[in-house]
């Protein structure tokens, strides 16, 4: 994921978290925060020490990272998420991770319906 797609800065996250929306299953917390004059979305990743070791945590990113970039085209583009993994993310597969998101992101109301989101 390119750098302009990525939140890294502590006061992007912050500015997520005080202004934006939050929605939940039990694998996920996203949070949505609307930007008017921005052409794309772009991601924030939080996955703490609790959930595992570094290759664990590292595996759940990169299965978020992926199944934003195969739904990019259904997600809305005028938002800055910050996606939370809960304890259960971390023994799932790809396919649960990317389920798992695709209904935290129908009820956020931010995926466009047009298009089937699984494969």
């Amino acid at each position: 994921m390119r750098k302009k797609f990525r939140l890294k800065k502590d006061q992007d996250f912050q500015l997520v978290f005080k202004k934006g929306k939050s929605f939940a299953n039990r694998q996920f917390i996203i949070y949505k925060n609307e930007k008017e004059k921005q052409a794309f979305f772009r991601i924030g990743l939080s996955v703490s020490k609790k959930i595992g070791n570094a290759v664990t945590r590292n595996r759940i990113k990169r299965y978020i990272r992926q199944t934003f970039h195969e739904l990019n085209d259904q997600i809305a583009k005028n938002y800055d998420y910050v996606v939370i993994a809960r304890k259960p993310a971390a023994e799932m597969s790809f396919k649960e991770v990317k389920n798992s998101l695709i209904h935290v992101l129908k009820i956020a109301r931010v995926l466009n319906q047009n298009k089937e989101g699984s494969k």
